[in-house]
């Protein structure tokens, strides 16, 4: 089962004839998406392919056992029992033909509509293989018991097996959409309050109207689009924006959806509701790029498309020339099974599929989740890498990064003071004090007449002493002279929040708070420099914060102050200039531009939205794993075309052969041959596949 993105007239199509059309195209419209009913095909297809893979072993015993000299059961002995034989593998290939129904149908469909692909050259082999032996049994049930050697179902049946094999084992990578999308969803609370004739009111988010006021307390999230009203509080939008540092919100200002109150009341103006909502939106370009076909086809598709018409052309044309020769047409029929069994293109079906979850498990080894199949196909062909700042270059938490001290007591006791106070506070920068402490084992203090000045900062008693905490305004705030006001704009440059320190109406000590470096960021950027990869900064923060971290990685290239939306035109923008662009981010923000890009990477420490929406998860958050996961892509792609090679070189072989070629030297097959053959020819491509499991990463210096 899968999903199709269809834009279509509302005026002119409604569902029913999109329907039609579909089911013209040989295939079946499940309706609209439904989760369960997705989750129950799932299970239901794991549990047949178990079911089909076990059947396909005793059926290959039954057909093959006594060819190859295994020990056989007498009831089912060709040769002692050929009545039996004959129903048992009829059977068995009528299970094989309801397995693989939908491929038998788009195959025939794709004939009539004169378009004609693997699935066509499977359907008329199977079908011919299938009615011959049929015709075979028949006679077996006459008394004609030496038609057993022209039964041919094992091959009708083992022919799906194998197409089987190829799309199952390229279904195992699919992506997370559908959990990816949810996961947005959950993002905004379930109810709100609103004010009714000034007075409050809880309702579900579906209750909410355009034009109502909602009330948002601390610690609550903004529950739809608005403008606020009344009062001032700092919000989170770090999983819109980027931007790691909270927001002061006051009258006038916009808030967005899912994002969390800290510490202030506010009263907003519900403005976009429903699907005009930025979390609607970000879902929106979400599913539009992940039900997007990727540019570059299969390379297996591209073959087919030539080799499936000339194949049934010659198994055709052989077929006339064998009766024109006065061949029986017995003869000629068996000839023109055996040329479409023994050119049907599993091994080119698994080719590809194979190599590529082979490859995902090197990777899962070496902390790269690869989501998508294609993403192996296409890594090594990136030559554009966008990151995004926080927690991608950066770690994403706010963390000390600078304190000057203008006492002579040691930086551990003031950042003592500072951390026992910061403990009383639920303002995000105060997290950077707690967690300080922590990793230094700092035995805090105690504190007394704690209190939050809101928009300034925060003060509380610690022995004798009065503390005071906060920005430049609570300097003003308090009348406390300020000779430091150089010192602070030369933290500010280089992107941190600043802290006063004032104890007894004395600044002590400004302290910066920033979010700091990755240890490997400005390693990975001279790598990828180094392998010709343009690399590129997007992100939501501002340009002056921006600019200093990149100067520091050593990126020239910078564009901040851009919404989700914005970041996926850019993202499109250099694809359409012909880049080949591989996005590197960890917050919701990023989830829409991800999914855009033509390979999306999250590092495992991200959201879990933009884990989902990745095509890449780094799971132990190194930054060099990109240049492993290009490694592997690489040695996969060699791979591939070995296989491709290989299943070519196969046909290229065994058609003339098959088509008779050979017989006036006593060289000729029969689809039972063929059938072992074809199969020969596929566990070949497994074998070479195989090889990729002694890939050895090394680290490109």
């Amino acid at each position: 089962m899968a999903n199709a993105l269809i834009e279509y007239d509302e005026e002119k199509l409604k569902i029913k004839d999109i329907e039609k059309f579909i089911k013209q195209a040989g295939y079946e419209s499940l309706g609209l998406y439904n989760e369960n009913e997705e989750k129950k095909s799932n299970k239901l297809k794991k549990i047949n392919f178990i079911i089909f893979t076990c059947l396909s072993i005793i059926l290959l015993y039954i057909s093959m056992g006594h060819m190859l000299g295994i020990p056989t059961i007498e009831i089912l002995d060709p040769h002692i029992n050929p009545i039996n034989y004959a129903l048992t593998l009829f059977f068995i290939s009528i299970l094989y033909l309801i397995y693989g129904f939908e491929i038998l149908k788009a195959g025939i469909m794709q004939l009539i509509h004169r378009t004609p692909n693997m699935d066509t050259l499977v359907a008329i082999g199977v079908f011919s293989s299938f009615l011959y032996s049929t015709f075979g049994m028949i006679m077996i049930l006459e008394g004609n018991i030496e038609y057993v050697e022209n039964l041919y179902f094992e091959s009708a049946a083992i022919v799906i097996f194998f197409i089987k094999l190829g799309r199952y084992v390229e279904s195992i990578s699919k992506d997370k959409t559908k959990d990816a999308i949810k996961k947005l969803v959950q993002i905004t609370p379930k109810g709100a309050i609103i004010k009714v004739d000034g007075k409050e009111k809880k309702v579900t988010i579906d209750e909410i109207q355009k034009g109502d006021t909602v009330v948002c307390y601390a610690g609550d999230k903004i529950a739809v689009d608005g403008v606020v009203n009344f009062g001032k509080s700092h919000i989170d939008e770090s999983f819109i924006t980027g931007e790691s540092k909270p927001v002061t919100k006051g009258i006038g200002d916009k808030v967005i959806a899912g994002s969390l109150n800290y510490d202030g009341y506010l009263e907003y103006t519900a403005e976009k509701i429903g699907k005009d909502s930025t979390i609607s939106q970000i879902v929106r370009l979400v599913i539009e790029a992940t039900n997007t076909k990727a540019p570059i086809a299969k390379i297996a598709d591209k073959i087919s498309g030539y080799f499936v018409p000339i194949l049934i052309i010659i198994a055709m044309l052989t077929f006339i020339a064998y009766l024109i020769l006065g061949f029986e047409v017995s003869e000629a029929l068996i000839t023109f099974v055996t040329i479409l069994v023994i050119a049907c293109p599993c091994s080119l079906g698994l080719a590809t599929p194979l190599a590529i979850v082979v490859s995902e498990g090197i990777c899962a080894n070496n902390g790269i989740l690869v989501k998508k199949s294609e993403i192996l196909e296409n890594a090594e062909k990136i030559d554009t890498i966008i990151f995004d700042k926080t927690g991608t270059l950066t770690y994403g938490n706010l963390k000390i990064s600078e304190i000057l001290n203008f006492t002579g007591r040691p930086n551990d006791e003031i950042l003592r003071i500072v951390s026992s106070i910061e403990a009383k506070s639920t303002h995000p920068i105060a997290k950077a004090f707690v967690d300080y402490a922590k990793d230094k084992k700092i035995k805090l203090e105690e504190v007394e007449k704690f209190e939050n000045i809101s928009g300034y900062g925060i003060t509380g008693n610690i022995g004798e002493s009065k503390i005071i905490l906060g920005n430049a305004k609570i300097v003003a705030h308090f009348g406390i002279e300020n000779n430091h006001k150089e010192k602070e704009e030369d933290l500010a440059k280089k992107g941190n929040s600043i802290i006063y320190v004032i104890e007894n109406s004395n600044i002590i000590a400004i302290i910066g708070v920033n979010d700091i470096l990755r240890e490997n960021a400005k390693e990975i950027i001279s790598k990828l420099k180094k392998h010709n990869k343009e690399v590129i900064m997007l992100t939501g923060d501002n340009n002056e914060v921006a600019q200093t971290i990149a100067k520091e990685v050593g990126i020239e290239n910078v564009i901040s102050n851009v919404l989700p939306s914005d970041k996926v035109e850019q993202i499109k923008d250099l694809k359409e200039a012909g880049k080949r662009v591989m996005m590197c981010g960890d917050g919701i923000n990023d989830s829409p531009a991800l999914a855009n890009a033509d390979i999306g990477v999250s590092i495992h420490s991200g959201t879990d939205i933009a884990m989902d929406s990745a095509d890449v998860v780094l799971m132990k958050n190194d930054l060099n794993k990109i240049l492993d996961l290009i490694n592997i892509s690489k040695k996969t792609i060699l791979n591939i075309k070995q296989n491709l090679f290989w299943a070519f070189f196969y046909n290229v072989l065994m058609i003339p052969i098959a088509m008779g070629v050979l017989k006036p030297i006593g060289i000729s097959i029969n689809p039972m041959i063929a059938g072992f053959a074809m199969i020969f020819s596929s566990f070949t491509v497994i074998l070479n596949t195989l090889r990729l499991r002694k890939i050895k990463l090394e680290r490109n210096d």
